[in-house]
């Protein structure tokens, strides 16, 4: 297979895999297994600059936007961060942070990987406005409903805040077993 059938190759799977992770909530491979196959791609693709293509998987934070929501663009985007395997890759990651800091201390608080729904919830003159998920980066679910229902989302703030701000976050479900 050439190199750029191998391209062409990841591309359409990892697409596959994000159209199912993403829109059809039905992953069919581990998250470790997807990195693994776009930091393939990815090392093609910056060996093999001619054979760029601007839709790539590798261009994109998520998947596409589902349609069972009105779709809505982000004010700012919504980045993703980059999946880490090693300490090399988190020292490499703060060092980045660092550098577009400047001299700016920061401090970083490591816990386990969950699963879940990014979120970018908008308030006005305290109230909340709009709950929008990452989708693509640019645009995203309005899911301002569903989060209206998790009890520790403030529909109203208190105390002091901006007149117009976003707070992001993560939005998972823990699930409890009910007794027999």
């Amino acid at each position: 297979m050439s190199v750029k059938e191998q391209i062409e190759s990841l591309r359409e799977e990892l697409r596959e895999h994000n159209y199912n992770y993403y829109v059809l909530d039905n992953p069919t491979i581990s998250d470790y297994e997807f990195d693994m196959k776009l930091k393939e791609l990815q090392a093609l693709e910056e060996n093999h600059p001619e054979l760029y293509d601007a839709s790539s998987p590798t261009l994109r934070v998520g998947g596409e936007v589902t349609k069972n929501f009105e779709t809505v663009v982000h004010n700012h985007r919504m980045h993703s961060l980059d999946n880490s395997y090693s300490k090399e890759d988190l020292t490499d990651w703060e060092k980045r942070v660092q550098r577009i800091l400047g001299d700016i201390e920061v401090e970083f608080t490591c816990e386990l990987k969950y699963d879940g729904a990014s979120i970018s919830l908008t308030y006005e003159e305290g109230k909340l406005i709009r709950a929008v998920t990452r989708g693509d980066g640019f645009q995203g679910d309005d899911v301002t409903t569903n989060v209206k229902t998790i009890r520790s989302v403030p529909l109203q703030l208190q105390g002091n805040y901006p007149p117009k701000f976003d707070i992001r976050g993560k939005s998972f479900c823990l699930s409890r077993a009910l007794p027999k």
